[in-house]
């Protein structure tokens, strides 16, 4: 496995200066910024993220703002009411992607963000307080907890909406076998555990957020 300052010179090596690699990094959220963003707003995220999943981003957002609508702004008290009929009036809004499973999702989503706010205050203090040293621990959580939130459903939500973490795209999963450290996507305990022990070393060892180095690391794949 290779310590930050190799992957740190290929990436400078590869962009020829400092200034054209750090233009190029994403910056998280800070935790106050995480916590202060209000539920309607992670359940909008959540509901986004699902949406997405298999179809082109550009198409989806485009739609966004009906979804905002139809679903009262993403306010989980109100959404959590959507009965089966509701829902199937939406499936005749031609504004929507008409989804039967995803449209599914939302009210039971709302019922996640309220049963987090119920336990933690909001759903933004569960995200900010879960520490990036397990952040494997919080992909689990959301799938577990929530609809639909598996596979790289919980990296690409948490990405969206700036908590610190890694993404195992296919560059970052082709330099992880290249380090040895995987044979292939993560998918057992064991893979991402190992995932998350290499980017906590890489993160004592440069001090930098885990996803600018999920990118380098993507990097350091050659195209």
């Amino acid at each position: 496995m290779r310590d930050y300052q190799w992957i740190y010179e290929y990436c400078l090596n590869r962009f020829g200066s400092v200034e054209a690699l750090e233009a190029r990094l994403p910056q998280p959220r800070s935790a106050q910024e995480l916590r202060d963003l209000s539920d309607d707003r992670y359940l909008s995220l959540i509901s986004l993220r699902i949406f997405r999943a298999g179809l082109k981003h550009s198409l989806v957002d485009a739609k966004w703002p009906a979804f905002e609508q139809a679903f009262f702004g993403f306010d989980p008290e109100k959404v959590v009411l959507m009965g089966a009929e509701h829902l199937e009036r939406l499936m005749q809004d031609a504004r929507l992607i008409r989804h039967l499973g995803k449209l599914k999702s939302v009210p039971r989503n709302a019922q996640f963000v309220l049963d987090v706010q119920k336990e933690r205050g909001s759903f933004g203090a569960l995200i900010a307080d879960w520490p990036e040293s397990d952040i494997v621990g919080l992909w689990k959580y959301l799938a577990k907890h929530g609809s639909q939130l598996g596979g790289q459903s919980a990296p690409r939500l948490l990405r969206m909406a700036g908590k610190d973490t890694f993404i195992a795209t296919e560059d970052m999963v082709a330099a992880l076998k290249a380090q040895q450290i995987l044979d292939k996507a993560p998918t057992s305990l064991r893979e991402l555990a190992a995932v998350q022990a290499a980017f906590n070393h890489w993160h004592e060892q440069s001090g930098r957020p885990l996803c600018q180095l999920s990118m380098m690391l993507a990097y350091t794949v050659n195209h």
